[in-house]
């Protein structure tokens, strides 16, 4: 039993909502065993979020935010 390997849609640093809260925005912290650890964006006090993938909303405005913001980084 082989375990199948799956890339992550986000990186540390990409901004992403939940299905349960749109309108709140996250910040991904950190990625670990298929978790997402999130902040809410602004809000660095309050403990973390923690999402699996598919609990995680796919923002077409926000997945190209989050590339143009990787590609100025390199």
């Amino acid at each position: 039993m082989s375990k199948e390997f799956v890339q992550n849609s986000y990186n540390e640093g990409d901004v992403v909502s939940a299905i349960i809260y749109p309108q709140t925005r996250l910040v991904i912290r950190r990625y670990i065993d298929q978790i997402y650890y999130c902040r809410i964006q602004g809000d660095a006090e309050n403990k973390d979020l923690v999402y699996f993938e598919r609990e995680l909303v796919k923002n077409p405005y926000l997945i190209e935010k989050n590339l143009k913001a990787r590609s100025q980084e390199k």
